[in-house]
């Protein structure tokens, strides 16, 4: 087997003759092309066809095998710290491609908080891109709205946050935490109620807060959602889990958008959500789904969620937007809002993959995960080092202002 790499700035059409040759197998992780093949006369062919073109194949050692290529979608670096001895052939943080034969893969088995996804690297496919920076003419009453985001008010909040120690799912923390962030969002206005979420033998909470526009007896609505427990993976529920980016930066760039938006006037209702039991397995987002009507479930015209917003891990301000099919057209604008209201540079990915958006992908709606861009993944999750001294607050505000003009736009400005 033959396998290398071409890395091309911008987004080329994949296999359009610059390298490669019928037959040849692609995969697309952001700037980088991987191609292979079992059969070395394509290989020479290819090869010959790249070096006429100008262009630079590395060739990198190969497996047995196509059938051992695999993808790693990984938290932080959580896969590469449980499993060192397994080859990584091209590294994009998030993204892994590895070498893993059938012997080593019967070999790896994921923990109970479900922190990375294993599978035959795709064929043909896309992992994650590079959307292009659209800006479109901005709309007076949303950039007003965009320009309310504080990073003060964010910075504070997320203090406030951390502050509690932990927030695992089960701890008096998360409990503390879930009480702050209700009665904050009743004084925003907001309709509050917490429903209880089952977490193994154990019970955590879903914080629930909604704006109804009363006026309108036909009316959607617009969810913002982000997980508010923390976890530290090498200790139980009493261990220092500050969580200051997973995701303190999320949950309290929900409570900061949901000030900005309290007042807003506009056609559909907008809930935002604080989920429990997310490091544990999508407890709360999953039977907070599972709950919903086909009435209520039809009603729900996007859902953003934010996981892990504040850490830089590239060299300039990027967001990864990632979702399914389903959600082509809400990442399309939360594209065009990160071009028009922001500086920051856009990832899009339609693997979704172990996060509060994935039950709602699964019930056809909606949804995309707005996350740190991650090329050179941050290793500081799910443990006690996930402190303030990480939190990049531009990269973060930039995500919040992207997601403020989405969902006041979805909401019908």
């Amino acid at each position: 087997m033959r396998l290398g790499i071409v890395r091309t700035p911008g987004e080329p059409a994949p296999g359009t003759g610059r390298v490669a040759a019928p037959g040849l197998d692609w995969a697309r992780l952001g700037d980088t092309l991987v191609y292979w093949t079992g059969d070395d006369d394509l290989w020479a062919s290819a090869r010959g066809r790249a070096r006429e073109a100008g262009v630079t194949v590395e060739e990198l050692p190969a497996p047995a095998a196509p059938r051992d290529l695999h993808l790693v979608t990984q938290v932080g670096r959580v896969f590469q710290q449980e499993h060192p001895d397994v080859r990584v052939l091209v590294d994009k943080g998030r993204y892994l491609v590895a070498a893993i034969d059938a012997e080593r893969l019967s070999g790896i088995t994921p923990r109970e908080e479900v922190c990375y996804r294993v599978e035959p690297l795709p064929t043909g496919e896309v992992v994650f891109g590079a959307a292009p920076a659209v800006a479109r003419t901005p709309v007076a009453e949303i950039q007003r709205l965009v320009d309310e985001v504080s990073a003060e008010g964010f910075g504070s909040l997320l203090g406030e946050l951390v502050g509690f120690g932990t927030r695992h799912s089960l701890s008096p923390g998360f409990r503390a935490a879930a009480t702050m962030a209700a009665d904050l969002l009743t004084q925003h206005g907001y309709i509050v109620r917490t429903d209880p979420v089952t977490v193994g033998s154990g019970q955590s909470g879903n914080v629930v807060a909604e704006r109804v526009v009363p006026s309108r007896a036909f009316r959607d609505v617009v969810l913002l959602t982000a997980h508010l427990d923390s976890v530290n993976l090498s200790g139980g529920p009493s261990a220092p889990a500050p969580g200051a980016d997973d995701n303190g930066s999320g949950a309290a760039g929900l409570l900061e958008i949901a000030r900005v938006l309290a007042g807003l006037d506009a056609r559909h209702d907008i809930r935002v959500i604080l989920f429990g039991g997310e490091e544990q397995g999508l407890f709360g987002s999953t039977q907070y789904v599972a709950g919903l009507s086909p009435r209520e479930r039809h009603r729900v015209r996007a859902v953003v969620n934010m996981d892990m917003i504040a850490t830089l891990n590239t060299a300039v301000p990027t967001v990864l937007l990632e979702g399914a099919e389903v959600s082509k057209g809400l990442i399309d604008d939360l594209a065009a809002a990160a071009g028009t209201y922001t500086g920051l540079a856009v990832q899009t990915s339609l693997r979704p993959f172990n996060s509060d958006h994935v039950p709602f992908i699964d019930a056809s709606i909606p949804a995309v995960l707005t996350i740190e861009g991650a090329d050179s993944a941050n290793e500081h999750v799910h443990t006690e080092g996930d402190t303030l001294d990480h939190i990049d607050h531009a990269l973060a505000l930039g995500i919040l202002r992207m997601n403020v003009a989405t969902l006041a736009a979805a909401a019908g400005v």
